[in-house]
């Protein structure tokens, strides 16, 4: 059956509902903004980043006044400047990151969180979104843009290094740094960027090239491209960064660049769930989105007389899985700018026929049609959850699709422009 794509008017509606997550779970006192909407969830860094950004968009769009933008911007990097930031394991942050997870009211560190070298980049990304946007000659819009820049001067990037050439994946005060480092192709992009562009402690153009050494080139369904198994890795560093016809020495020697490379990553998202190797309910060529998602494990149940494991929050992939049959909306949202063609009917059909999937934020994180009891006719399980991971990227995915105004706003981002042009990437946009 074929569904017609969404129209503007449903876009809109999608897009401003999916904002409103970042408006009603946000703490107004010091702008964090909850991971989830679990009443015991703390922030994640990461939603404050990604809302941060959206703020620019919802400004656009007349959902919220410029005045309540930039007052709500203000209080977060205010928080963030003056927040505790030392060793100390009930810190904020320390060596100009921050902790993955925070108490929401005192903004400390819980959870024994890590010192998170991603989340800070997504962190910091919101804070440059905002110092480009609110650029009027006025007291609070200057002290915005001031607080940006002394906040992203403050990470020291080579720290991160930690003797390497490859960033680690962060640090914790009791053990020192975590083992494992951003080595394969995936959501880093942006980490690099801006890690090199930093004009206080940049990393060194090589660490760049040493990661994209780690890069692998896989044929999947008869597509090539570079692989990365979370679908969500070929989406959150496009949301800042317009990568349509600029290469580095990577692309150029494929001929390709990364937003090609990931219109493929989604068509072969499709491709794997009309293929459907381990035979889960509901894929088709419509019902596709396999990433980071909340899934209803841990449980193990016989359906179907197969034995099905099943995952809580977990990044699932493909081709290798983890794949517990659970499809995440989202992940086809936030793909629009590079496949429209088969993402609109996509969201078409999660509307139709999941409108449990959608409430009060948009889509709803996930959903999983196999996780049922046996012999039952139940439609599966539906995420009762929204994470701010999840939010963000829709919300900036669909305004880069339907008028290219964020992509266009971080092109006017000095030190993402500086950081593109040191990883070697030219062409395009650059050559302007």
């Amino acid at each position: 059956m074929n569904y017609p794509p969404l129209d503007e008017g449903e876009l809109e509606r999608l897009q401003r509902d999916t904002f409103r997550y970042f408006v009603k779970e946000a703490n107004p006192t010091n702008g964090l903004v909850r991971d989830n909407t679990r009443s015991d969830s703390p922030a994640s860094i990461t939603a404050v980043g990604l809302g941060l950004s959206a703020y620019t968009v919802a400004v656009e769009r007349g959902w919220v006044s410029r005045a309540e933008a930039v007052a709500r911007v203000l209080t977060t990097l205010r928080f963030f400047s003056q927040a505790p930031h030392g060793p100390e394991p009930d810190a904020t942050g320390y060596k100009g990151f921050y902790y993955h997870f925070l108490d929401m009211d005192s903004g400390r560190r819980v959870w024994q969180s890590e010192l998170s070298t991603i989340d800070t980049t997504f962190l910091v990304s919101g804070m440059l979104a905002a110092a480009a946007y609110f650029d009027q000659d006025t007291a609070k819009e200057r002290e915005i843009r001031q607080l940006a820049d002394t906040l992203y001067r403050r990470v020291e990037w080579p720290w991160a290094l930690n003797g390497g050439l490859t960033v680690s994946h962060g640090w914790r005060p009791e053990e020192g740094f975590i083992r494992y480092r951003w080595e394969g192709y995936n959501e880093a992009l942006l980490l690099y960027v801006l890690g090199i562009a930093s004009p206080a402690h940049p990393l060194p153009p090589k660490s760049y090239q040493a990661w994209s050494k780690t890069y692998v080139w896989r044929e999947l369904y008869g597509i090539e491209y570079l692989h990365g198994a979370s679908l969500f890795m070929h989406q959150l560093s496009h949301g800042w960064i317009d990568f349509r016809e600029i290469q580095d020495a990577f692309m150029r020697q494929k001929g390709i660049d990364y937003f090609e490379n990931s219109r493929r990553a989604t068509y072969v998202q499709q491709q794997y769930a009309m293929a459907n190797p381990r035979g889960f309910r509901g894929y088709n060529g419509h019902c596709w989105g396999i990433t980071a998602s909340d899934g209803p494990g841990p449980a193990t149940r016989c359906i179907d007389g197969v034995e099905r494991h099943f995952f809580d929050y977990l990044a699932r992939g493909i081709p290798d899985g983890p794949d517990d049959g659970t499809i995440a909306p989202w992940a086809a949202a936030a793909s629009l700018p590079f496949a429209p063609e088969i993402v609109l009917p996509a969201l078409r059909y999660f509307n139709e026929v999941y409108p449990e999937m959608t409430s009060k934020y948009g889509f709803k994180c996930s959903f999983n049609p196999t996780f049922t009891r046996e012999g039952s006719a139940e439609r599966g399980w539906v995420s009762q959850g929204y994470y701010g991971l999840d939010q963000g990227p829709i919300v900036l995915a669909l305004e880069n699709y339907r008028t290219g105004f964020f992509w266009k706003l971080m092109q006017g981002c000095s030190y993402l422009v500086s950081g593109l042009r040191r990883a070697g990437f030219a062409g395009g946009w650059l050559a302007g």
